[in-house]
């Protein structure tokens, strides 16, 4: 089973990597890019066979370790 993480950074929180990339994208003649968020996917290969514990289990890894969820969301796909 594979679990697909998906971390950005929260509404509100300052995204300094954000805004170089959308900096450098407007010097490279991309003017119409407003705005840019950057985040991180994080792909796990489980050897768990039940989607729902596996999706408990990633939550989990999530809330103590992937994630810094004091500014960072989360979302999880199971497949």
């Amino acid at each position: 089973m594979k679990a697909r993480v998906h971390v950005m950074l929260k509404p509100g929180v300052l995204d300094p990597q954000g805004e170089a990339v959308r900096h450098a994208l407007g010097a490279l003649g991309y003017d119409t890019v407003e705005g840019v968020r950057q985040g991180k996917v994080i792909e796990l290969d489980l050897s768990e066979t039940d989607p729902e514990k596996a999706r408990k289990d990633v939550d989990a890894m999530c809330e103590k370790l992937l994630a810094n969820t004091v500014i960072e969301s989360y979302s999880v796909e199971i497949s």
